[in-house]
């Protein structure tokens, strides 16, 4: 089972611990208009003991002759109880050709590792690699679907049918691009101006950033995150250090900054009255609850008055009864 997220391919193999096959093959991506696969040899490979791992070009036979994809490629074994003890492997640049269409490690890592209880890459027999390929260059160009939101140069196969990418101001771009790279280019026409003469992938590159850039300044407060806006920033500058002119954007991003911020605070203070709303009715429950056992505990201290006031008054009435009138000496002798 594999999943694909920009250039970032993920590949979780079940029961991993109990396969029997000596060579497993992940499910075809596409990054960069090519696709690609990788292989891992459960059991070890040419370096005895280790897990290997690599990358492979798919139907590289059916590609122009002298073919070449030049990429940057990172290979992660994950820690799945712990990232920070993922095992990572990665090179700057690669040439894929028809001589070399594979390429990995045959080393990833030991296999007496790798099934050691509790090590954090076997989890409930499950292994989970990624592989991130950056396609920085491609000749010999057999352009393949990567989904609608993948990468803006590619041929799309649907019902045998095939879309072809449409050249707008020296870009290629799918139809469901042009409309909006076209109301870009016409309200800002010299924004990309110092990309021309510069491959074809670097105008791809930048324009893929553009579009998704902005379609973060797009999403509702309530589906932007902090860190959406801070890969719009990263985003931002690397346009603007690739030439383009997008001054225009550095404004709206500071615009969503701020009310993001605003709805941050926003959201605290609600919280923070919350908490505060929250206690003050606790102490009132509490405080009526009291409120209710003094008013029984008065009641009975008015009814013990009243009982004793009754008392009191017969007492004395009783006193006032023997009362006689003084004895006379004629009583006395």
């Amino acid at each position: 089972m594999g999943t694909l997220v920009d250039n970032k391919f993920t590949w979780v193999i079940q029961n991993f611990d109990s396969l029997q096959s000596n060579k497993i093959t992940s499910d075809q991506f596409v990054v960069g208009g090519c696709k690609w696969e990788l292989i891992v040899y459960p059991k070890g490979g040419n370096k005895v003991g280790y897990l290997p791992l690599y990358l492979k070009v798919t139907e590289y036979e059916s590609l122009p002759c002298s073919w070449r994809r030049e990429a940057k490629v990172i290979f992660t074994l994950v820690n799945q109880l712990s990232e920070e003890l993922s095992e990572k492997e990665e090179v700057q640049v690669r040439w894929f050709n028809d001589k070399s269409y594979s390429w990995g490690f045959v080393d990833m890592l030991l296999l007496t590792k790798l099934h050691e209880r509790d090590s954090g890459f076997l989890v409930n027999g499950q292994l989970k690699i990624t592989a991130e390929v950056d396609v920085l260059e491609v000749i010999g160009r057999v352009v393949e679907s990567e989904g609608e939101t993948s990468q803006p140069l590619k041929k799309r196969k649907q019902d045998n049918d095939f879309v072809l990418p449409s050249e707008v101001n020296g870009f290629l771009l799918l139809p469901s691009q042009m409309d909006s790279l076209e109301r870009i280019f016409e309200k800002h026409p010299n924004m990309a101006l110092q990309l021309r003469g510069k491959k074809q992938t670097v105008k791809i590159a930048c324009m893929n950033v553009l579009l998704s850039l902005i379609d973060t300044l797009c999403q509702s407060m309530q589906d932007l995150s902090i860190d959406d806006l801070s890969q719009a920033e990263n985003a931002l500058t690397y346009l603007k250090n690739s030439g383009l002119k997008v001054d225009w954007l550095e404004g709206k991003l500071e615009e969503v900054k701020e009310k993001k911020m605003e709805e941050e605070i926003g959201k605290t203070r609600i919280q923070e009255l919350e908490e505060k709303l929250k206690c003050f009715k606790q102490k009132y429950s509490d405080t009526e609850a009291l409120l209710e056992k003094k008013k029984e505990e008065l009641k009975d201290l008015k009814q013990k008055c009243s009982d004793t006031e009754a008392l009191l008054k017969k007492e004395k009435a009783e006193v006032l009864a023997t009362r006689t009138p003084p004895l006379a000496l004629d009583d006395v002798v």
